[in-house]
C-alpha cells in the first residue's frame, strides 16, 4: 500500500508532505523514517524505489519533505517556493522530524495498528543524517539510527559559512543549484538560528550521547561530503559500525530523474547493509 503526498497540517506552521509505503495486514511493522538532505526532497531520484524495497521487506517506510525545503503541497518536487527555502533552518528540520514522529506514533493515527511503536528507525541522507543524529540523541523512542553520506558538523556547511559581513548586510545569500540552475536563497536568519542553538546542533556532542545502535554508511569517493566525516562520526561513538562503499558518490550512483526500475549497484549495497542492520 502506498499513501502518496499526504499532508500533515500544523497550527501556525507550514504543512509537511509525506508518503508511506507498507503492506497492509494484521502485523505491526518496524517504522522507518527517511530524512532527505540539503536541496533534496522525498521524491528525488531513487528514493521511491528505496521505499518500495523497504515495504517489500515488511517495514512501514515513511519519507517526507521538510516543511521549508522549497517544495509545496501542490508541487512537492523541486523548489517552487524559494521564499520558504530562504526561511529554512536546522531547528525547523528537527521540529519537522519530531512532528512526523509524533503523528505516526499517535494511537489515533489511521494506520496505528500497522506500526510497532517499540521499533523506530531513522535514516538520514547527507544533512538529513545530521538532523537524524540530533533527533536520536534527544528522543528515546528511536531504537536504531542509520546515516547515509551524513555530514558530521553543521558549522562546516556552505549554508552556514561564508562572508558573514556581506550576508548580514544583504540579509540573504545565494547558493546555485547545479541541476535546476536556481539561485537558492538563504536568509541571514539561518546563521542566527545556528548560532543561537549551536550547543544543541553540535553533532559531535549529540552522537557521543547516543546509546542506540548506529550504522554509518558512506562512499569512499564522496565528492560532496568527504569520507573523513564518516570516520569522524565513528570516532565520536566507536562502538558502532562504518560501511565504506567503493567506487561511488554522494548519492550512491543515483541521479534525478531516475528512469530505471532498478537501483544502482552502490545503492543496492547501501540498502542491503541497512536492512541487515535493522533485521
Amino acid at each position: 500500500m502506498i499513501l502518496k503526498n499526504q499532508i500533515l497540517e500544523r497550527p501556525d506552521k507550514k504543512p509537511i508532505v509525506w508518503d508511506a509505503y507498507f503492506n497492509r495486514d494484521d502485523k505491526p511493522k518496524t517504522l522507518v523514517i527517511f530524512s532527505h538532505g540539503y536541496k533534496g526532497f522525498k521524491d528525488w531520484g531513487t528514493w521511491n524505489l528505496v521505499a518500495n524495497e523497504f515495504s517489500a521487506r515488511q517495514y512501514f517506510f515513511v519519507k517526507f519533505n521538510f516543511s521549508h525545503n522549497g517544495g509545496t503541497v501542490e508541487n512537492p518536487i523541486d523548489f517552487p517556493d524559494l521564499q520558504a527555502f530562504a526561511e529554512n533552518n536546522y531547528t525547523k528540520e528537527i521540529d519537522d522530524l519530531d512532528a512526523i514522529l509524533n503523528y505516526l506514533l499517535n494511537p489515533n493515527f489511521t494506520y496505528a495498528n500497522q506500526i510497532d511503536n517499540s521499533n523506530v528507525i531513522l535514516i538520514g541522507h547527507s544533512r538529513g543524517g545530521g538532523i537524524s543524529i540530533i533527533k536520536t540523541a534527544e528522543d528515546p523512542r528511536i531504537t536504531k539510527l542509520i546515516t547515509w553520506a551524513s555530514i558530521c558538523d553543521f558549522g562546516k556547511r556552505s549554508a552556514t559559512t561564508g562572508d558573514l559581513e556581506a550576508w548580514r548586510n544583504n540579509g540573504v545569500k545565494y547558493v546555485l543549484n547545479g541541476r535546476t540552475k536556481q539561485q537558492m536563497p538563504h536568509n541571514f536568519q539561518f546563521y542566527e538560528n545556528y548560532i543561537k542553538h549551536k550547543e544543541r546542533l553540535d553533532i559531535q556532542s549529540a552522537i557521543k550521547k547516543i546509546k542506540q545502535p548506529i550504522l554509518i554508511i558512506h562512499a569512499k569517493d564522496d565528492p560532496s561530503v568527504s569520507f573523513s566525516e564518516a570516520e569522524e562520526l565513528l570516532a565520536y561513538n566507536p562502538k558502532n559500525n562504518l560501511v565504506a562503499i567503493e567506487n561511488s558518490n554522494h548519492v550512491f550512483g543515483s541521479s534525478h530523474p531516475w528512469e530505471k526500475d532498478t537501483l544502482p549497484k552502490a545503492l543496492t549495497k547501501v540498502l542491503e547493509e541497512s536492512l541487515h542492520f535493522i533485521d
